[in-house]
């Protein structure tokens, strides 16, 4: 994929309904508590049985944040008192042995991620403790291509830490801004200035850093084309290697903190999809090339060479270059996927605390992945990654008649390939230019679970797990 399509708002508006993001397949919702810790250790036995491990990634997720801000969907804890962060330690570290112990030493670590919440929230120097656990526990990979990355709220870090954080060996930063405009700040309760966020990736490139990503959000309140324009045009001036401008779902019955924000301050679809479209058309201009699912990259990030190479992978982190990876997923609410297994600590914190102190893996509920899962996971990963369904390779790859087995599939899909936005060939399905606004509509033919409409789940709209 090179750039996104400006299409037409009357298609955009169609298939503008709830769906999974696809940072999994199966997603969350199929996961079951019949999947607990005794599965996840088969799980991690039968990985390491692998007659070649795959290397590891992991995700590390703090959830404390020091504010809310009102659009927020992810799982954290909204504390002015930083001294949390201890308890919360104590106990991860509790965790990285119990789960350190189920992995062969020699399986690499090629990927650490801190999430949240704000991972900020911990001071360098705990950061640092958090790492030289992981190193310990860990055999950590010395490849030039190790990405060892943090999300940064940056009105809470100086350029003072991001050179502690640099000297620990983070070399990826992602960047929560939004909006500049003040009035939509205000509305969504982040007042953040250019001056601190130009400041963090300043820092975050004399330090090294390898990539720096920015985060905007498009439909919030109060937002409309002129103070939008402004924050692009800023964004793109700072030139980070790649950035994310997700949409803003009003989901208040789900989120209690969206409930702050007054309905009629948000932009009509209309205008909603005017800055999706201004958005495209300036980050298009700008040099920047569309990954999928709105992420953009400069031709020279490692994304945009994943892709273009065929080795773009999509988890519960987001886009990565790491495909051959074993995901584990360490604090409350993470997500872990070993194997043909995923599987998820408790959303809450006393829950996952109690774990922790009984001395059990925390994990309440999960799931294997049947054959026909793996299928179409592989299915959905080659369309979130590539834009394309490889018929031929898969029907190879899983011993099937691709037409038959997907027969169901392919009768749904005929009505977007009419509206231009796939093109069924022989031997592969293509997402057209219109269509790549539009890949979750189009991997939702292919969702298994999505035949029950129950199971569609609301769009996200933030970084999280």
């Amino acid at each position: 994929m090179t750039h996104a399509s400006v299409i037409d708002p009357e298609l955009l508006r169609r298939y503008d309904t709830p769906g999974p993001r696809y940072t999994s397949y199966p997603t969350a919702p199929q996961f079951s508590s019949a999947f607990g810790e005794t599965q996840l250790r088969e799980a991690a036995v039968n990985s390491n049985g692998d007659p070649i491990p795959r290397r590891l990634s992991i995700y590390v997720h703090v959830p404390f944040c020091l504010s809310p801000c009102f659009y927020c969907g992810c799982n954290r804890i909204i504390t002015r008192d930083t001294s949390r962060s201890e308890s919360y330690l104590a106990r991860l570290y509790r965790e990285i042995d119990l789960t350190a112990a189920l992995f062969d030493r020699d399986r690499e670590v090629i990927q650490l991620h801190f999430g949240g919440g704000t991972p900020n929230f911990l001071t360098p120097a705990q950061l640092r403790e958090v790492v030289d656990c992981l190193r310990r526990q860990f055999h950590f990979s010395e490849s030039d291509g190790r990405d060892i990355s943090i999300e940064l709220d940056p009105r809470f870090i100086s350029p003072a830490d991001i050179a502690e954080l640099a000297a620990i060996g983070f070399n990826r930063a992602s960047l929560g801004v939004q909006d500049f405009d003040p009035a939509v700040q205000e509305a969504v309760n982040r007042i953040q200035s250019v001056e601190q966020t130009l400041a963090v990736i300043d820092a975050c490139r004399s330090n090294g850093f390898r990539s720096v990503n920015v985060d905007l959000i498009y439909g919030l309140p109060k937002q409309n084309p002129a103070g939008f324009a402004k924050t692009l045009d800023t964004v793109i001036e700072a030139r980070p290697d790649r950035i994310a401008v997700y949409s803003y779902a009003h989901l208040p019955e789900l989120f209690k903190a969206q409930r702050q924000i007054e309905a009629s301050d948000l932009p009509s679809p209309e205008a909603k999809l005017a800055l999706l479209q201004l958005a495209i058309q300036k980050l298009s201009d700008a040099g920047y090339e569309y990954i999928g699912m709105d992420h953009f990259a400069l031709p020279d990030d490692d994304l945009a060479q994943a892709q273009a190479r065929g080795g773009l992978h999509r988890n519960f982190m987001g886009y990565t270059t790491h495909s051959d990876s074993d995901l584990i997923g360490l604090g409350v609410s993470a997500i872990s996927h070993i194997g043909d297994s995923f599987s998820q600590n408790p959303r809450d914190l006393p829950s996952w605390q109690i774990a922790i102190d009984e001395g059990r893996l925390p994990v309440f509920r999960g799931m294997h992945l049947s054959e026909d899962d793996q299928l179409r996971a592989d299915l959905i990963q080659q369309l979130m990654c590539q834009g394309e369904v490889p018929i031929a390779a898969l029907e190879r790859r899983y011993d099937i008649r691709f037409n038959d087995y997907f027969a169901d599939s392919i009768e749904r899909l005929k009505p977007l390939e009419s509206d231009g936005l796939v093109r069924i060939e022989p031997g592969r399905i293509t997402v057209t230019s219109q269509g790549r606004l539009l890949l979750r509509n189009i991997a939702m033919c292919f969702d298994r679970y999505l035949e029950n409409p129950a199971a569609t789940i609301a769009p996200r709209f933030s970084r999280a797990i």
